[in-house]
Formats: C-alpha cells, structure tokens, sequence
C-alpha cells in the first residue's frame, strides 16, 4: 500500500492551499517543507504585499481561508494608470464593475500565518523540516526520497506535487529546463505612509525607468514595488533613506502628499522565468515552481492559485472515480487545461513590461493615445478591470 496519495512538495501560500483543497476528499496527503514553520514565518519575505485579485480572494473563501485573515487586508476600491511626465492616464473602479473591490493588499505573513493555522485544524501530515533529495517514477506509484537531518526517509505516492517556488528542488531533480528572459531590472520594495488619504485606490506609475506601484494598505500605508535597472536600483539601496525617499517622492510625485518610510528597503532582480512543461512522470509543478511573473501587474500568486485551483478539480475528480492520481492522461489533461491561462497572463505582463518601460517618443506618444482612449470606452475599461480581477476569457 502506498504511503500517500499525494505529496505536496513546498509549505508556501500554494502548497498549503492545495493541501487544504484536497483534504476534504479523503485523500492521504503529505505536505514536504524544507524550514520550519517557525523560521518560515519569520523570514523578512513575509513582510511583502500581496496584492490579491478579486477573483483570488473569491477562492480563498471556498477554502475558508479568507474570512479569519479579511481584517488584516485592504480593499482596492479603485486602480489609477498613469504614464509620469504624459498625458495619458485611464481609471478603473470596483463600483463601476458592480464587485465590493477590485482586489486586497494584505502582507504574505497575515495570509500565510492564517492558513497555517488551518492546516494544523486540518491535521494535514506535514513534514517539515524535510528536503527532497530524490525521485523515482514507477508504473503505479512515484518514490520520494527525503533527507530530514542526517537521516534519510523514503515515501511513495500517486503523484508528487512540486509547490516549492523558483528554486524549486524537484524540477531541478527532474531536469526540467527553464525559459528565462532577463529584464535587467531590479524591484525595489518597501512600504510609505502617506500624509494624504489614500481612499483605497492603488496607483501605477509608468515611468522611463520602470513601473512604479503604490497598493494601499491599513492604517493609510502604501505598499511600494518601484522597477529600476539594476545600476539605479543599487544606488538607491545604498543611499540613506533621505535620498531614496527624495528620489521616490520625485518619480511618483504629491498625489498622496508626502511619503514616510515605514518599512525596510528590500531588492529582487527582476526576470521572466517559465519551465519549459508542467508535468513530468506523476509529476505536476505549480505556482512559482512553474512560472515567475514580474510584478507589473501584480498577478503571481493570483496566477499561482488558479493553478491549484484547477489541478485540485482534476484530482478530486479521478479520486472520486477511482482512477490513477498519477496518470499521464490525468496530468496531461491539467497541463493543457491551464495553457491558455498561463500564456495569456505571461505574454500580457511581459508586454505591459517591454511597451511602458521605455521613453521612445513615438511609443509613449501611442501608449498615452491608448490609456486616454481606454479612459474613455467602458468596455475597454472593463475588460481590464477583468484581467486585474484574476478572470480568464
């Protein structure tokens, strides 16, 4: 008999959201993280905004994640588009859309704390801390090989789901190569406080160097994601924060009136990175294991969700009709299910990146034709609010 079901490979806001989607279905599941939950939680990467979809938080309430963590979040009632230094600019509000927000912006910690607590609720088995340090796919069962201090610890399931970010052990394991396109941009991220009300509203500032966002948060906070090239952006973090303040209230200008730092400065290299299949034997990468957005349009986990959403329908499915979890048809059947979705985000986000990040006169001249006509054709309007919503076509 097999250990499990299903092996979770990755602790993270997608494991856990998978292993919680399962867990009502009967399913053996296993959750693998490398750290434990203590040091994962304390890890300064959780003090970085989430910026949720509609759509997202949609799901999370089936999950029952959402309405314990709703306090600690800010609702996006309003997106302001606008090109620094043009004319252009467009508007997109929840009400007009006829949904109570467009999205919320809460940090990764409040969220992922909360669903931690659920797991435990759960009882889901997590094993932590644990490393995967070999695979084997058999005919009926895959093998699963973990190093949990010096000792090691063998496990087989249907099939193994690698959750475990963009560094992902198992695709390395399984010597799945990677689509990669540098941006030559880094992301400054922090947070500001505004002496101006910030009414909910979340901007984004295209400029010559890169977008710069400003999501809102509790207690009047602003969550910053501001794209440099790599050369600026070191510049700045080497600066004291007079300067990098100065330099910020500059680029985004006085709408919110002045800007004070309220947290650390913190920098990412900024790159497109997609793995070149989804699934391998009894094998299925999700979320960042499969794809890394850059934050533009702040649709990473969003995208990320879906692709647990998704493949938890497909193996509540073949569970419940007694069929093989691991099976090439079943997993075949996910992948081509989340291509269009998947294309569709990625070829939008890296054409947002490339069209705004540039100050070509020519193309900021058609780019400022295109937000104020966009300002004006609802229709338009709403089918961008959709995007940024989380909803496929």
């Amino acid at each position: 008999m097999l250990d499990y079901d299903v092996v979770i490979v990755g602790g993270g806001l997608a494991g856990m959201c998978l292993a919680l989607a399962l867990k009502p279905t009967g399913m053996r599941v296993a959750l693998i993280e490398a750290e434990n939950r203590e040091r994962l939680l304390a890890s300064p990467a959780g003090d970085r905004a989430l910026a949720l979809a509609y759509g997202t938080v949609v799901e999370l309430n089936r999950l029952d994640c959402w309405q314990g963590v709703a306090e600690h979040a800010c609702a996006i009632n309003q997106i302001h588009i606008s090109d620094r230094g043009h004319f252009g600019k467009t508007r997109l509000s929840a009400q007009h859309e006829q949904v109570p927000a467009l999205g919320y912006v809460l940090t990764a910690r409040a969220l992922e704390s909360h669903i931690a607590d659920k797991i435990n609720e759960a009882n889901v088995t997590v094993l932590s801390p644990a490393r995967v340090v070999g695979v084997m796919a058999g005919h009926d069962a895959i093998n699963i090989t973990l190093k949990d201090n010096s000792a090691n610890q063998h496990l087989a399931a249907q099939v193994l789901v690698a959750a475990d970010g963009g560094q992902s052990s198992v695709r390395q394991l399984l010597d799945i190569p990677q689509q990669c396109v540098d941006y030559q941009q880094t992301a400054l991220v922090t947070s500001v406080k505004a002496s101006l009300p910030h009414h909910n509203t979340a901007y984004e500032r295209f400029t010559p160097y890169g977008p710069l966002a400003l999501l809102p948060m509790r207690n009047n906070q602003c969550a910053v994601v501001w794209t440099r090239s790599h050369e600026q952006a070191n510049a700045l973090m080497m600066g004291g924060e007079a300067d990098f303040l100065a330099e910020l209230q500059a680029c985004f200008g006085y709408r919110l009136g002045s800007l004070k730092l309220t947290a650390p400065r913190r920098a990412f290299p900024l790159a497109l990175i997609r793995a070149e299949r989804m699934v391998d034997n009894r094998c299925v990468l999700i979320g960042n294991a499969a794809h890394q957005l850059h934050p533009v349009a702040g649709q990473g986990f969003n995208l990320g969700l879906r692709d647990v959403t998704q493949l938890a329908q497909h193996l509540t499915q073949a569970y419940r009709q007694q069929h093989d979890l691991g099976s090439r048809a079943l997993l075949t059947a996910y992948a081509k299910a989340r291509q269009h979705d998947h294309d569709q985000v990625i070829r939008f986000t890296d054409s947002v990146v490339k069209i705004f990040s540039h100050d070509f006169l020519p193309l900021a001249a058609a780019r400022n034709v295109g937000l104020a006509l966009l300002d004006l054709v609802p229709a338009a309007k709403s089918m961008l609010a959709k995007k940024a919503m989380g909803y496929v076509d």
